[in-house]
């Protein structure tokens, strides 16, 4: 341990205690990793602060020491952007767990950066209500996490994602001064707005501490339904047109061919419906009153677009469908260490980008293997890219998969975030002078580039 991580210790033991500064590789690797295993870095030190406080002091005497610090959830995330890829020492916001009483009135509450979302939801489930973002990676991933990834899911149709459950966050800035706005007044117009700012900003402008949602009432009553298409362009219509006829649609994701045998294999289970289809979707209806007709009506008049339908309506079965989505990244990752590349395409683009994304891959790389899925509801295609016998595709799939969603009008990053991984690649969305904004913004908050420094912004360079 070098002579600077020593005198850091020795200071911060009076703040988070010697039990929460972790320095022994064997106890670090599992911070310096994500859990793809594709990214993997090497930290000095993880520091595990309890509340606001603690994070306050961390920060500054961290700073003054001169070392840059990566926050870090339940590293769940997918583009390199929670780990220390440089070296860095890691913040975790692990033990920031408190829950606040709901406050049912205004339907709203406030949780601790790190808290997890399934706890969040086990909160809150006690006053009838739901957060509106949900996640297959519940168990682990964390509201401070999912807030600073500006997270979505499968509900973000109906309530949008992370930015708008915040209602207003507490956070720490480089400087070590904390920044407390967590009334939750539905209009507060005094300036500029924090929970905006901070929502999708990889932790380089603040560590959020604290955060105060909005809920939603609870849905008693739900049906799933697996429709199975016979070409990509017909479950695209079918969802736009039960987008606009069934006013309790809850999600709508998709399973593009490969990914659903592969799924099926992996759980050793039959695809439930239209063996040799194209795509799949699965779709949720949600209401305080059974939902079932309303949604059965809708898929009747599909006609002929659907080339097969199978109906979960009690909770086993609609576990049953579920499962096939919710297990896919699993099924991927038993393969090898795939590139996951989310992208966002407008409607009229997504058949185009689906059906030619394999032979894009293939020319650069005959050996790699594409699995998509996602959530066709608001546009987002997972695209996980598999190199021969599970390694690592080369880095040009990558390019050539973010150039062409560029190139249709697309967003390069959907939910997951820039990180490290695509930061390179950032000026196919955005602007010279959006760049230059974003580095301003960076440089008044953070001007000795403290907090997570090497994410998201591209070189000046590049």
């Amino acid at each position: 341990m070098s002579d600077g991580v020593s005198r850091l210790v020795r200071k911060l033991k009076g703040v988070v205690g010697d039990n929460h500064l972790l320095r022994d590789t064997d106890l670090t690797a599992g911070y310096s990793t994500d859990w793809t295993g594709r990214f993997q870095g090497h930290t000095p030190l993880v520091i595990r602060p309890a509340n606001t406080a603690e994070v306050a002091e961390v920060v500054m005497l961290t700073a003054e020491a001169g070392f840059a610090i990566v926050p870090q959830g339940g590293n769940t995330g997918l583009v390199g952007g929670s780990v220390p890829l440089n070296g860095e020492v890691v913040l975790s916001t692990m033990r920031l767990n408190d829950c606040e009483p709901v406050d049912q009135l205004a339907q709203q509450v406030t949780c601790g950066a790190g808290v997890t979302l399934a706890r969040a939801q086990t909160h809150v489930a006690s006053a009838s209500l739901d957060i509106g973002v949900d996640l297959a990676a519940r168990d682990s991933c964390t509201i401070g996490g999912m807030i600073a990834t500006n997270a979505g899911g499968i509900n973000v149709l109906r309530y949008g994602a992370m930015r708008e459950q915040v209602l207003g966050v507490e956070a720490v800035l480089a400087d070590g001064s904390v920044v407390s706005h967590l009334e939750g007044l539905e209009k507060d117009n005094t300036g500029y707005h924090f929970p905006s700012l901070l929502a999708g900003s990889e932790g380089t402008l603040a560590i959020i501490t604290r955060a105060r949602l909005r809920l939603h009432p609870h849905l008693t009553d739900r049906c799933t339904a697996m429709l199975a298409f016979d070409s990509v362009e017909d479950a695209v219509a079918a969802t736009s047109a039960l987008r606009r006829s069934v006013t309790s649609l809850h999600a709508v994701e998709v399973i593009f061919r490969d990914a659903m045998h592969l799924v099926s294999q992996h759980i050793n289970s039959a695809v439930p419906v239209g063996t040799n289809s194209e795509a799949w979707l699965i779709v949720e209806a949600a209401a305080s009153s059974d939902p079932t007709e309303e949604l059965a009506v809708a898929i009747d008049s599909l006609g002929r677009l659907v080339a097969d339908v199978g109906v979960g309506v009690d909770s086993s079965s609609r576990n049953n469908l579920w499962q096939y989505r919710e297990k896919v990244t699993e099924a991927i990752s038993a393969k090898g260490t795939p590139h996951k590349l989310d992208v966002t395409l407008g409607a009229s683009k997504l058949a185009d980008f689906v059906t030619q994304i394999p032979a894009i891959i293939s020319a650069i790389d005959r050996g790699s293997s594409v699995y998509m899925f996602g959530h066709l509801g608001d546009g987002n295609v997972h695209v996980n890219v598999l190199g021969s016998g599970g390694n690592e595709p080369p880095e040009a799939v990558d390019a050539a998969v973010l150039e062409y969603a560029a190139k249709l009008g697309g967003s390069i990053s959907a939910e997951h975030g820039i990180g490290t991984a695509k930061k390179e690649f950032l000026h196919l969305n955005r602007t010279s002078a959006e760049l230059f904004a974003f580095r301003s913004i960076k440089h008044a908050l953070d001007p000795r580039q403290i907090l997570n420094p090497h994410v998201l912004l591209p070189s000046e360079d590049s």
